[in-house]
């Protein structure tokens, strides 16, 4: 499976190299037979004769952007029924961590660390919080994925995205990992929060949240899914 950031960021870029190039026409053949699919396959996803994506990709119709966009879903909805075999080479060449990141998404209006506390039933776990301070998005972060899957550099530059962002570790057990990433990371997050198995939180991870002086926070959330939806209203405003 292929995280919905993964899918988002792609879909964007892709998007964004049709509209601003010189024929976009041109871009949508290049990027169809980037995936391998035929005319007759986008066309039968779009719901229309495969004569109507030819004129697409040959300039005869100019595609506005909502025929780019679905053009753009059509490619990935086909690749995923193929084991997203090219979208996973895409998000290594574009340097994104597919396996760590479950979700990523701003917020339509910056929220308090109060707001947060409020969406993932939170517990606060350091004294240093300022229940006024803004964050303007939020990161899902499958721990254990983190620690298996990506390399050093690959969790610097994954921290490195989330400055004045809330930092969700999922799959936590004790919070030592997730606390010492950030710790040697030189990008903070504003917020951190930790959910998993009901159980202690090591003491070395609330000392370092204390020492880098980041509200930590313990979702008492029932499970990922209650987790993941409640932010994600958040974001959907």
């Amino acid at each position: 499976m292929v995280s919905e950031y993964v899918l988002r960021e792609i879909m964007r870029r892709i998007a964004g190299d049709i509209v601003v190039g010189d024929d976009p026409g041109a871009s949508l053949r290049r990027w169809r037979l980037e995936f391998g699919f035929t005319q007759q396959m986008i066309a039968r996803i779009l719901g229309v004769k495969p004569s109507v994506v030819s004129d697409y990709e040959n300039g005869k119709r100019t595609p506005g952007s909502r025929i780019v966009r679905r053009y753009v879903e059509a490619l990935v909805e086909l690749d995923g029924k193929n084991g997203w075999r090219v979208v996973r080479r895409l998000s290594r060449n574009i340097g994104l961590p597919s396996e760590a990141i479950a979700d990523l998404r701003e917020f339509p209006e910056p929220l308090t660390v109060e707001d947060i506390l409020y969406i993932v039933k939170g517990v606060v776990l350091t004294a240093s919080v300022d229940p006024h301070r803004q964050v303007f998005g939020y990161t899902i972060v499958d721990s254990i994925r983190g620690i298996l899957t990506l390399s050093g550099m690959e969790f610097y530059y994954l921290l490195g995205m989330t400055s004045e962002r809330v930092v969700v570790f999922t799959n936590v057990t004790i919070g030592r990992s997730p606390m010492i990433a950030v710790r040697v990371s030189p990008v903070k997050p504003s917020v951190i929060v930790i959910h998993g198995p009901r159980g202690r939180v090591d003491p070395l991870a609330l000392k370092l949240a204390e020492l880098e002086r980041i509200p930590l926070i313990l979702s008492m959330a029932r499970d990922l899914d209650e987790l993941r939806g409640r932010l994600a209203s958040a974001a959907e405003g």
